[in-house]
């Protein structure tokens, strides 16, 4: 099929290369030149584990093209994806104006028959609005408006995409609905679903999901404070309650809190639907309070062994800096809360990651920036610091032993936010280990050392 992808932020890259590699024709939109440029060039913007490959492969095939011209990419389209930026507002309502403000353009440019589908994250309705906007401009007949969410996890995007669990297909029409699984067949070989399902409901699924998911992930936050405080270990309960298959094992892990793209905009977005239908969404409040102090929760036990909140003349290594490990992305990453807090509080860091150090410096705050030397190695990251701080949990941070604190730090103090290590391995490293929801280790010879 010939496609059109409209956005070439993480959603639309990830989507139109992979439609690229498994046959069709793919033309992607974007209005920023100088992205388009170095598309064009063969350079990904992004840090997507399996995603480099198959977009050399697409290019090199001729199935992967970029323009800045709309109409040449809608033209000639059978689909069109809408994959455009719905960032929240200050009341957590998704900004639809990307969205809309091509869709008003789009009439014009539909010659043919023309499936519309809504790859973005957007709020229950918009299928409705887009097709009268459109409709403005083109007969109704030209074009059906599909919601088609993406549930891909930044890390493992392209294997969701290629192997996905399930494939939503929101629409009342026939014809789309036809059209739209003959697109997706060929990643459900194996037997996974694709659902057709009317487009209210479809667009409603996304939200639910992430919500669902998010509020996992703050419920064991708060069974981790709880354990916290009557000396239970979280791990333990973990794997207590993660045999229960109605519960399931996954998005047990607790830790600082969740962040990324799509789960505290979509959170506040179900929220935002739900009020404005007259709907108190209560777990979701609870969920999104919770969320924001568990981000600096990692701060306040900093704060409770050291007896103060002025860190002046301290420095602080910190590892990881995306919100989740592999990925580049930092948005709503804990670490980005971790460092201005404790900046704030006098503190100086010494930064590592091993692909998000440019987006965290374009992110954080200027102040961060003065107080905050960034290395590329971790090792760098440990030398002459008062303590190290784990935000995020990459792979290479468990590979190194506890066993090597000690040698390599002047005071071998851990706070980690994710829980990487074994208590008994750090008891026995002879280090001080302070996590999430488990005991913390506090060992003697490290405690005299920091009194000195």
């Amino acid at each position: 099929m010939n496609i059109a992808v409209i956005g070439t932020g993480y959603v639309g890259l990830v989507s139109g290369t992979c439609f690229a590699d498994s046959g069709n024709n793919v033309t992607c939109v974007d209005i920023d030149e100088k992205k388009v440029k170095t598309l064009r060039e063969g350079n990904v913007p992004i840090y997507e584990p399996g995603l480099e490959a198959i977009f050399d492969r697409s290019i090199r095939e001729n199935r992967l093209h970029f323009t800045t011209d709309m109409a040449e990419a809608v033209t000639d389209a059978d689909i069109v994806f809408l994959c455009l930026p719905t960032p929240p507002g200050g009341d957590g309502q998704a900004d639809l104006s990307a969205v809309m403000k091509v869709a008003g353009q789009l009439g014009g440019m539909l010659t043919d028959y023309t499936v519309i589908v809504n790859k973005s994250t957007v709020p229950v309705g918009t299928a409705d609005r887009v097709r009268e906007a459109i409709a403005e401009q083109a007969d109704p007949e030209l074009f059906d408006v599909v919601s088609n969410p993406e549930f891909l996890r930044e890390g493992a995007a392209v294997e969701d995409f290629m192997k996905p669990e399930r494939v939503v297909i929101g629409t009342g029409s026939e014809r789309a609905a036809d059209i739209m699984t003959t697109l997706y067949e060929p990643f459900v070989r194996s037997g996974n679903p694709i659902i057709v399902m009317d487009e209210r409901s479809s667009e409603l699924t996304k939200y639910a999901a992430n919500a669902m998911l998010a509020t996992k992930i703050t419920f064991m936050n708060e069974i981790a404070n709880i354990c916290e405080r009557v000396g239970a270990n979280v791990d333990n309960v973990r794997r207590g309650i993660g045999t229960d298959s109605r519960i399931g094992k996954r998005f047990l892990f607790a830790g600082i809190g969740y962040g990324g793209s799509c789960f505290p905009k979509d959170v506040q977005a179900i929220h935002y639907t739900a009020a404005q239908n007259g709907y108190d969404f209560k777990i979701l409040d609870s969920v999104m309070k919770v969320n924001e102090s568990q981000k600096v929760s990692i701060v306040r036990k900093m704060e409770a062994y050291y007896g103060t909140n002025d860190f002046s003349g301290k420095t602080f290594g910190v590892w990881g800096l995306s919100f989740k490990p592999e990925t580049d992305d930092i948005r709503e990453a804990p670490a980005l809360y971790v460092a201005d807090e404790l900046v704030k509080q006098g503190a100086r860091l010494i930064a590592y990651d091993p692909e998000a150090i440019g987006t965290f410096k374009r992110a954080t705050t200027q102040r961060v920036l003065d107080n905050t030397t960034f290395v590329h190695d971790q090792k760098d990251a440990l030398e002459d610091i008062d303590a190290l701080i784990i935000c995020t949990e990459w792979n290479e941070f468990r590979r190194p032993t506890v066993d090597h604190f000690k040698d390599e730090m002047k005071q071998p103090v851990i706070f980690d936010g994710r829980n990487l290590y074994d208590l008994d391995r750090a008891r026995n490293a002879g280090i001080t280990y302070i996590s999430v929801g488990r005991p913390s280790v506090i060992h003697e010879e490290v405690e005299e050392g920091r009194k000195v």
